[in-house]
């Protein structure tokens, strides 16, 4: 597959899934544009790795993604977006009668409303262009609800109804629409959080990681962000061509229940 002369603007993308993504979709010979909140040295030299190690255009710009004009001047200072992955997103997990306003309000803008700017900004150059992709990464809680992550799963059950809504809104154009949904990636992130659990709970980290990090994911592996970016270069592939408004699951079958 193919993504020459393609330009990719990923959103949360100077680690983790998002960077996983477009480091697969550069793999594939797109341009990418990494984003996150931060502006410092070390994102843009990750953008200027990306460059030298696929040899494709490569660039860092800073947005606060939960900032409306920021989502859509990210957008405009790409310049070109033929892929959309709207993929930055934030967590808090607490009861909802004692879940802060503010962490409410920023998960909200973050995991869901940023996609909404996104979207809308970069249709108008899908449709110029004569192709385009967009690919939320929404969650197996876009799917499926847990306690404590009220915020979270609201996000990201909106971001699967807006991803269905948009890919009707554009199913007679060469644009599709989906949301990957995954369960839980070993991210760096993940992966530094996996001693202090084995302590709190008294357990060996492979135990930790078996029987309460992955208890509700029954292949009791984690999908991994090659996994994940693999699937969006799928999804940008004409075998994909009428594959759109799908939320499809990476999950090692947590929703299949």
């Amino acid at each position: 597959m193919s993504l020459n002369g393609k330009t990719a603007v990923i959103t949360g993308s100077n680690s983790g899934i998002g960077l996983g993504v477009a480091r697969a979709l550069a793999g594939a010979g797109a341009n990418v544009v990494l984003n996150s909140f931060t502006d410092r040295e070390e994102d843009h030299a990750l953008a200027a790795g990306i460059a030298e190690e696929f040899g494709v255009e490569a660039r860092y710009i800073q947005a606060d993604m939960s900032k409306g004009d920021q989502c859509r001047a990210l957008i405009e200072k790409a310049g070109a977006c033929d892929i959309l992955v709207n993929n930055a997103g934030i967590q808090h997990v607490a009861p909802i009668d004692e879940f802060p306003v503010e962490k409410w309000d920023a998960i909200i803008a973050i995991n869901m409303t940023s996609a909404f700017h996104t979207t809308a900004a970069a249709l108008p150059l899908m449709r110029k262009a004569g192709w385009g992709r967009v690919i939320n990464v929404a969650s197996a809680h876009g799917l499926r609800a847990s306690p404590y992550k009220a915020a979270y799963v609201t996000a990201k059950h909106g971001v699967v109804g807006m991803t269905k809504t948009v890919a009707l809104e554009t199913a007679k154009e060469p644009i599709t629409v989906n949301a990957i949904c995954p369960g839980y990636v070993l991210t760096p992130l993940v992966e530094a959080q996996i001693p202090d659990t084995a302590k709190e709970y008294d357990m060996s980290e492979d135990e930790v990681v078996e029987k309460v990090i992955l208890a509700k994911q029954p292949s009791k592996e984690f999908a991994t962000v090659e996994q994940i970016g693999g699937l969006a270069v799928f999804l940008c592939s004409d075998a994909a061509a009428q594959l759109t408004g799908q939320p499809i699951a990476v999950d090692g079958g947590w929703t299949a229940a």
